[in-house]
């Protein structure tokens, strides 16, 4: 025998209902009793409807009107026209029956739970006979029942508890003398005395293990629209995949938090006669699903994870609890006098607090009930007030293959840690079967998605990028990450989703990440307006795990707000030099920051653009090795006019060259300037350990005064070239001792410097060319012969790479 279950999803309309009779008919070659919901919504229309006659409002009659032409409609739908008439009237009876009972409601404008029982009952009493009819109408041979004449139960109305030994000796006894297919109402019973009760929501699954349990059933299947229990809620964590098998105490576990794909009673029956639970999909009825029976297997260290919202936190603390027989017994004792469950219980064994969690609706009258059991301890300020924590959510990580296996609450919480989830309360049992943690509410989609990518995605990182600055660096770092999403997703087993991005005008979110062949151009399409403060507050609220922020700009607008994404557990990737050449204080904060919150503040580009400076010297330092002093060249663009600046050829012409190529500014002022190279060699110098500020670099401004202040770049070049005979003059002067101009910084002693230097044909920057960028670190261990990085140091292609070389560094990281 077997025990077959649909939900109201599963029969929402007439063509879902047909597809229910074919899954059904090749079970039919053995014994089998189908047990069906109500109409998908309806039991909820029901609760309305009453409660608008309740309420004294006419309207429930519409409502009522419409729920029979559902009905009825139906019936037409699935019956032949010849066979309809008696069916139809059935229906409309039951209706009238419906109908006189809500205008009793109406009228006493009183619904005790015996009458709300009575009403909701007419859902799947509707259903089941319709369907069965149906099965007729098919060619099946089917019988309805009315669970009502077979399931007893107490007359606690609303979650009856049922007498199993009267229950099983009637259904036995049923199903002895029919042998049609049974097409069984869910969710009815009755009491001794014949009133009508209900088994709780979803109380479908729960009749369908009755039967199961009192037939022996060698399977229970419940079939509804998911594809079986999953490992998390797909809802929320869109990786979640079906999991296999789990035992009935996984399932219970992951039930109890929130994983309403099978509710606890369901499984008692099926327990206590080791029946196996079947979850499976209408809309997939090739897809094995899920089954749930006495033995954990497949290997995995957990099956699920799981989260029930709108949890409260209280507190009780103080010296009054140190040591006294008897204190959680009164505490306990006071809560369940109330009705009020306690979900999880965190208790240290200082015994100095105890923590508990309530359903947030119970908070208020769970904090009265204590602080009255515990008014004279209070009052003596042997105990504090009862501190009640609101808007939190509990997330459990539940599998059998807990027990015994060192690191899994290290492998959580280090997730959780890395992703800026609080942890307000834990509680584990001895079972080791589940792990459980308060967190807040606002945090429980990124603490799940965190989670599930710790223990079932281990091997697969995913990275959330937040791009603001689509110029030309943000342009290719785009195209790179769309180019080698493929490659890193099978090779790295990393992913990495652009689902932010912005310009100075507009900027773009979604949070399943953006099409990244398109994305610039719909955000300047559809984008909404720009505003730095606004983008923050939309990656904050979108709140994901894995979060990188990614600033391609210039700009010391977007700089400022480093902090305080680094504050929000967020990492940044930058070729922005605004914030580490900034106060030494804020350079400080921001390293401190990063640190403090686990996450990487990266900006290798912020010097030689894709070219290993930064880590290379870092890497040096962490080792011991100390820096002695710092030569460089760090602007391609003034190496690129110096190395061209050869004999026969103007230097106002050779700017003019550079920028016409692109290698200067727009204003090429802001490159002769020396402030860029200045920013740079200052960041460098922070890295050694120096704590310097701008002021206190030597700079020599190439652009001669009557060329400075507030002219266009016209004019500009048209000054410039009233001084090609004294750029003329310092390079001959340098050629005829067989030497260059070079424009460089130095870090020496302590003090930096940066001007325009020559270099004999012996220095390794006389051969520099193009727009290369040259880096001469002299340590302790590199000091005979420093150690030389050389390479392209401008440029968008060779900054992006540099910008995507480190966000894949933090992909590596958060593993």
């Amino acid at each position: 025998m077997k025990i077959l279950k649909f939900g109201g999803s599963s029969v929402a309309t007439p063509a879902r209902i047909q597809s229910v009779i074919e899954i059904v008919k090749p079970y039919l070659e053995s014994d089998v009793a189908v047990v069906f919901s109500a109409f998908g919504g309806v039991t909820d229309i029901l609760i309305q409807i009453s409660s608008l006659a309740l309420q004294g409002d006419l309207e429930y009659k519409k409502k009522l009107e419409a729920l029979e032409k559902r009905h009825l409609e139906a019936v037409r739908e699935l019956i032949d026209v010849q066979q309809q008439s008696s069916i139809l009237a059935q229906v409309k009876i039951k209706i009238n029956e419906l109908e006189d009972v809500l205008h009793g409601v109406y009228l006493v404008k009183e619904r005790t739970p015996r009458t709300l029982d009575y009403i909701m009952s007419f859902g799947e009493r509707l259903s089941a006979y319709i369907i069965a009819e149906a099965f007729n109408a098919s060619g099946v041979h089917a019988a309805y029942l009315d669970a009502r004449s077979v399931i007893r139960t107490d007359n606690n109305f609303g979650y009856a508890k049922v007498d199993f030994e009267a229950t099983h000796k009637l259904i036995s006894d049923h199903f002895k003398h029919h042998q049609d297919l049974q097409i069984i109402t869910g969710f009815i019973a009755s009491a001794e005395s014949g009133e009508t009760t209900t088994l709780g929501r979803s109380g479908s699954d729960y009749t369908a293990a009755i039967f199961a349990g009192a037939l022996h059933a060698s399977d229970l299947e419940i079939w509804t629209d998911v594809d079986g229990m999953m490992t998390a809620d797909p809802r929320m964590v869109k990786k979640a995949f079906t999991v296999p098998q789990m035992s009935y105490e996984e399932a219970m576990e992951l039930s109890h938090f929130g994983a309403k794909v099978i509710f606890p009673a369901t499984m008692q029956p099926a327990m206590m006669n080791r029946i196996p639970i079947w979850i499976k999909n209408t809309f997939n009825p090739s897809f094995p699903g899920t089954v749930i029976h006495a033995e954990s297997a497949n290997g995995k260290l957990i099956k699920g994870i799981s989260s029930m919202n709108s949890v409260s936190l209280l507190n009780v603390q103080g010296s009054g609890l140190l040591g006294v027989v008897g204190v959680s017994m009164r505490l306990f004792a006071t809560l369940a006098r109330e009705k009020v469950n306690v979900i999880l219980i965190s208790q240290a064994s200082s015994e100095h607090s105890i923590c508990i969690a309530v359903d947030s609706q119970n908070a208020k009258l769970a904090k009265a009930s204590i602080e009255k059991e515990f008014q004279n301890e209070i009052r003596n300020e042997e105990i504090d007030e009862v501190h009640v924590e609101n808007e939190l959510s509990i997330v459990a990580v539940v599998g059998d293959g807990m027990k015994h296996s060192p690191g899994t609450s290290g492998r959580m919480f280090s997730s959780l840690g890395k992703n800026g989830v609080n942890v307000v309360a834990i509680a584990q049992g001895s079972s080791e079967r589940n792990i459980s943690a308060v967190v807040r509410q606002a945090d429980v989609a990124k603490a799940l998605n965190a989670l599930h990518e710790a223990f079932f995605l281990s091997d697969r990182k995913v990275l959330n990028v937040f791009l603001v600055g689509t110029g030309l660096i943000g342009k290719v770092l785009v195209n790179m990450i769309d180019d080698q999403f493929s490659k890193l997703a099978k090779e790295n087993l990393l992913e990495v989703y652009v689902v932010g991005i912005a310009n100075s005008k507009h900027m773009l979110f979604s949070e399943d990440g953006l099409v990244l062949k398109t994305c610039v151009d719909t955000m300047k399409r559809e984008g909404e307006p720009m505003q730095m403060k606004a983008f923050v507050e939309k990656m904050f609220s979108l709140n994901l795990p894995n979060s990188v922020f990614v600033d391609c700009t210039s700009s010391e607008e977007v700089a400022a707000y480093y902090e305080s994404i680094l504050a929000d557990n967020i990492s940044i990737v930058t070729p922005n030099k605004k914030a580490n050449s900034g106060s030494i204080e804020q350079y400080h904060r921001m390293k401190e920051t990063a640190f403090k919150r686990g996450v990487k503040f990266l900006y290798e580009t912020n010097v030689g653009a894709g070219l290993p400076v930064i880590n290379t010297m870092n890497d040096l330092l962490l080792s011991g090795d100390k820096v002695i002093s710092i030569e460089a060249v760090l602007s391609g663009t003034l190496n690129f006019i110096f190395s061209s600046f050869t004999e026969g050829k103007k230097f106002s012409e050779v700017v003019k060259e550079a920028k016409e190529k692109g290698y200067t500014e727009p204003d090429p002022r802001d490159d002769l300037s020396g402030m860029d190279v200045a920013r740079k060699m200052l960041i460098l110098s922070r890295e050694t350990g120096l704590s310097l500020e701008l002021k206190d670099i030597s700079v020599q401004n190439l652009v001669p005064l009557d060329c400075q202040g507030d002219i266009s770049v016209a004019q500009f070049f048209t000054q410039l070239e009233k001084h090609d005979a004294a750029f003329e003059k310092l390079r001959k002067e340098a050629a005829s001792r067989n030497e260059k101009l070079r424009y460089k910084a130095v870090l020496h002693e302590g003090k930096v410097s940066v001007q325009l230097d020559t270099v004999n044909d012996q220095h390794p920057f006389y051969s520099l060319s193009g727009s290369d960028n040259i880096i001469l670190l002299t340590t302790e261990r590199y000091h005979e012969r420093p150690m030389v990085i050389r390479g392209p140091g401008a440029g968008a292609a060779v900054t992006a790479a540099g910008v995507f070389a480190d966000i894949i560094r933090i992909g590596h990281y958060t593993k």
